[in-house]
């Protein structure tokens, strides 16, 4: 590991100071940063410790609720408003990672974390524009059954590692950002870039600039939702496919409805396409199918990944059939 400057902040104020540094980066639970700097993929030249920053989760007027970014991800799923009103979100945290994991990951970071692709961290052998722009991708030829299939780039294929992140994007909720230009909220779904030429650009967030909290709107629709995940394994594997989805049907129609996947896109992939197909129209397996193919339809798979098309969409239609309490 990189020898590196260590301090811990006692409040925004302090930790924008300190953060303003060339090469300066927050540290909150460290559970993916850390392990990126042994693997020296991350050097920076100094960390700036936020846990010390408010973890409160505050209900606010208008019925929604105000995270803050240094909640540990167990207590956010624990958390009894999340359980009742955000199952989704409980359920998403609670698939990700290990207990002794969520135990230290803050929410804040989880928004942050970088991708599990092999090549982004075989820094020792593998060509990948996310670490080194211009370098080459080695896993657009190479083994890339867990990589994406929509929004991708000649540059990358990597995939977005958060299940969390998922639930937010569906959620519509809402960033709160401080920096040096004061403060700031961004719509969830603008937060994380698709790669396009530039995939070491991972975000929209400004140089030293601090999440200081997630707002989820009131939505009456997310007290019926959840979440699920496809994998390798039945725990501490990232995703295939998962799919976070809330409905409301009303006399047998779609009056609305919430649904992002994970696992096949650079970042939570809302499925606006499916959603504006289903809005309105019959609550039946056949239009959970119809959206599914037309969310998909852009799809493009690589050699080893073409498997995931057909998953997502039989993972949509299975959980919109359940949430919707139509039998397939």
């Amino acid at each position: 590991m990189t020898p590196f400057d260590y301090s811990r902040a006692g409040d925004v104020a302090e930790a924008l100071r300190a953060g303003a540094g060339v090469q300066t980066k927050f540290l909150g639970g460290g559970t993916n940063l850390i392990d990126l700097m042994r693997e020296t993929i991350e050097r920076p030249a100094a960390l700036v410790d936020i846990t010390g920053l408010p973890a409160e989760i505050t209900a606010r007027d208008d019925g929604g609720l105000l995270i803050g970014a240094a909640v540990r991800n167990t207590a956010l799923a624990e958390h009894r408003a999340v359980r009742t009103r955000y199952p989704m979100l409980s359920r998403a945290i609670l698939a990700g990672a290990s207990a002794q994991i969520r135990n230290m990951a803050t929410v804040g970071g989880n928004l942050l974390q970088r991708t599990r692709c092999a090549y982004f961290y075989d820094d020792a052998g593998s060509r990948c524009n996310k670490r080194q722009p211009g370098q080459g991708c080695d896993a657009i030829d190479g083994f890339n059954r867990n990589h994406a299939i929509l929004g991708a780039s000649e540059s990358c294929v990597a995939t977005h590692p958060s299940d969390m992140c998922v639930a937010l994007a569906a959620l519509d909720a809402v960033v709160h950002l401080a920096g040096s230009g004061g403060q700031r909220t961004l719509p969830f779904n603008d937060v994380h870039r698709l790669p396009g030429d530039r995939p070491d650009l991972e975000t929209m967030l400004r140089p030293g600039e601090l999440i200081t909290a997630i707002e989820l709107p009131a939505q009456p629709i997310a007290a019926r939702s959840t979440y699920r995940k496809v994998r390798d394994r039945s725990s501490y594997a990232f995703a295939l496919v998962s799919v976070a989805a809330a409905v409301e049907v009303e006399r047998g129609s779609v009056k609305d409805l919430r649904l992002a996947l994970g696992g096949v896109a650079h970042k939570p992939w809302r499925a606006h396409k499916a959603e504006q197909a289903l809005r309105g129209g019959p609550a039946t397996v056949e239009a959970f199918r119809a959206a599914a193919e037309a969310e998909l339809a852009d799809a493009v798979p690589l050699r080893d990944n073409g498997f995931k098309i057909e998953l997502a969409k039989r993972t949509i239609i299975a959980v919109l059939g359940e949430l919707a309490g139509v039998a397939r």
